[in-house]
């Protein structure tokens, strides 16, 4: 994975736990990571060091209550409609998909 994902990575993992006000141990517990390492292992997807695979992103976007693609946004703008497309129900995505394509 490229240095520039990592980062973004990192950025928006770090930005979310931080909204929710939780530890990286904490998150890391809550999310299935065994208590001896959770914060280690936290600590390593924040920095960089490691990525976590596509299960653990999953639990991670649903502990911290954002859509996967939130952790790979470039910008704010885009990480911010991120989370705000995924709260919209199936209809009212269909109806900003055809706004959109009008614009």
């Amino acid at each position: 994975m490229s240095v520039q994902v990592k980062s973004f990575f990192t950025i928006r993992l770090k930005q979310a736990r931080n909204k929710m006000k939780i530890s990286q141990k904490d998150l890391g517990i809550k999310i299935g990571i065994d208590p001896s390492s959770a914060s280690g292992r936290m600590n390593h997807y924040e920095t960089g060091r490691h990525m976590p695979d596509i299960a653990t992103l999953q639990k991670l976007a649903k502990e911290l209550a954002v859509p996967v693609n939130y952790f790979f946004c470039e910008t704010e703008e885009s990480a911010t409609l991120a989370c705000l497309i995924d709260k919209l129900d199936d209809d009212a995505k269909r109806k900003l998909i055809e706004l959109l394509k009008e614009n």
